[in-house]
């Protein structure tokens, strides 16, 4: 890999302005290996030359009319954005996007255990976490994180759950076979949903959800758990098949 390429992959990744030192010190050995290969020892100064000159080189080169974006210096160090002129397509854009999911930790944690175990009913996901799981059940198939799956052939004929389209958009899968180990699993959900995790406060304005508090906007009571089973009849749901539904494995956890 070319040092060009290495610096537009350090600065692209980069969330704040990347100082030329900082490069400087990820790159160095790299450098020095390259160029000891090919025209002997290089010292720490003509390293800084090369990486200067590189940037420079990148900076020149996104500032012509085929980019979008830049690479600008920023308070002491670069930064690519996109270039002024595709403002208005970049606003457009960004308002077309779906807004941030936000769920609670009962949620997540229910999502888990359908993602792994589907298709799967309430009871056997509240036994599974220990606590009831009913009030969250109503959130995720507002998120349309999960649907239904037919009813289970058992007496009662509960509801099964399984995963969506929409679950795989947002994690990123082919399918459910893709799924991690649960571990890795974890790692995702964290990454993915870190700075929209709800904290578990109990204040005005606030719902309770399966013992645990999240905001309003995500929070579903039991009546309107209700309203939602209610509305899925028994014509709506066939008793599950082979067919109906879909399993990422033969049912059991990966750890």
């Amino acid at each position: 890999m070319s040092l060009k390429a290495k610096l537009e992959a350090i600065v692209y990744a980069a969330e704040t302005p990347v100082t030329l030192d900082q490069i400087v010190h990820l790159v160095k050995d790299s450098v020095i290996a390259e160029g000891g290969q090919e025209n002997g020892p290089i010292d720490d100064a003509e390293v800084k030359s090369r990486v200067r000159v590189a940037l420079e080189e990148l900076v020149a080169e996104f500032g012509g009319d085929d980019h979008g974006v830049e690479i600008r210096q920023v308070a002491g160090g670069y930064r690519m954005s996109t270039k002024p002129e595709q403002h208005d397509m970049v606003r457009a854009f960004a308002k077309s996007l779906k807004p941030p999911i936000r769920l609670s930790l009962p949620a997540l944690e229910t999502l888990a255990v359908i993602a792994y175990k589907q298709p799967v009913t309430v009871p056997e996901i509240s036994e599974i976490r220990g606590v009831d799981s009913g009030g969250v059940i109503a959130t995720l198939l507002d998120r349309k994180l999960i649907t239904t799956a037919g009813r289970k052939a058992v007496i009662g004929r509960p509801i099964l759950y399984k995963t969506t389209k929409e679950f795989l958009l947002r994690f990123g899968l082919k399918d459910v076979n893709e799924l991690p180990s649960m571990e890795e699993f974890e790692k995702l959900v964290a990454a993915q949903f870190q700075s929209d995790l709800l904290p578990a406060e109990t204040s005005e304005g606030t719902s309770a959800v399966d013992g645990e508090s999240v905001a309003a906007d995500g929070a579903v009571g039991e009546e309107e758990t209700a309203e939602v089973l209610a509305a899925t009849d028994d014509e709506n749901l066939p008793d599950a098949q082979p067919s109906d539904v879909v399993t990422s494995h033969s049912g059991e956890r990966r750890d």
